[in-house]
């Protein structure tokens, strides 16, 4: 996961890019003739120093290497942002990056 912060003014402006393939129930079914392959993103958080700054739950709507992007207060340049990703299948993904 790629994860960019920049710090603008006293808002931080975060994009992250996601890889994953994002399987839905219906291409799973098609592929495989069977819906339990279906794998997608099901949760993303943020944090800060330790601090949750961003949740979100999401469903199987969302692209192939979905981009997210959020706004938040309360940190200072080189303050660490960490994004994890929790998919279907209980996989995680960890991704870092410094605000600038």
């Amino acid at each position: 996961m790629k994860v960019k912060a920049k710090l603008k003014g006293d808002i931080v402006e975060v994009k992250a890019l996601a890889k994953h393939d994002m399987m839905t129930y219906d291409q799973a079914k098609k592929k495989t003739g069977s819906s339990d392959n279906a794998n997608f993103i099901t949760r993303m958080t943020a944090s800060v120093n330790g601090e949750l700054v961003y949740e979100a739950s999401t469903s199987q709507f969302l692209s192939k290497n979905p981009i997210f992007k959020f706004k938040f207060k309360g940190a200072a340049k080189g303050d660490k942002v960490e994004m994890t990703w929790v998919d279907l299948k209980g996989g995680t993904k960890t991704g870092k990056g410094k605000v600038k």
